[in-house]
């Protein structure tokens, strides 16, 4: 039952984490933050199993982090108002070609980058597009005039 109890509080330390990150640095992982993220899952590993190097003990852990993975998404779907706790919501960065700077501050996302990823749609500029929504997948989706 201790793996059960430290494999919920690393789910959580994780799910808070994450959702501090930001959606758009993990839509865009370099070479070093999937380094990163190997590494955590290794103390991530340590810290719920501890010195536990049994199948069994792998297992307990395993499988609660899946059941609470399921149990949050089962909320999310199940309870709308959750949702945006849970998954985000969309977030409007550009409008008829005026960036929304507050937004755009917040996800930490540059004109440079919206830029980018205007062209990426053949889009010569940010004139050209009506609106640019950071989804909650971290990529951004941009609806030409």
């Amino acid at each position: 039952m201790d793996i059960v109890a430290r494999a919920t509080v690393i789910f959580v330390v994780i799910f808070v984490v994450l959702r501090v990150i930001g959606r758009r640095e993990l839509g865009n992982l370099e070479p070093f933050d999937l380094i990163l993220l190997v590494v955590m899952g290794d103390l991530v590993q340590q810290g719920v199993t501890q010195s536990d190097y049994s199948v069994t003990g792998a297992i307990i852990a395993i499988l609660t982090i899946s059941v609470l993975t399921v149990f949050v998404s089962y909320l999310g779907f199940r309870f709308r108002r959750l949702r945006p706790l849970l998954e985000g919501e969309p977030i409007i960065l550009l409008a008829d070609g005026r960036p929304i700077e507050r937004n755009m501050r917040r996800e930490r996302i540059t004109l440079d980058d919206l830029a980018a990823e205007a062209r990426l749609q053949n889009l010569e500029s940010l004139d050209d597009v009506r609106l640019a929504v950071l989804e909650a997948s971290g990529q951004i989706s941009i609806i030409p005039r």
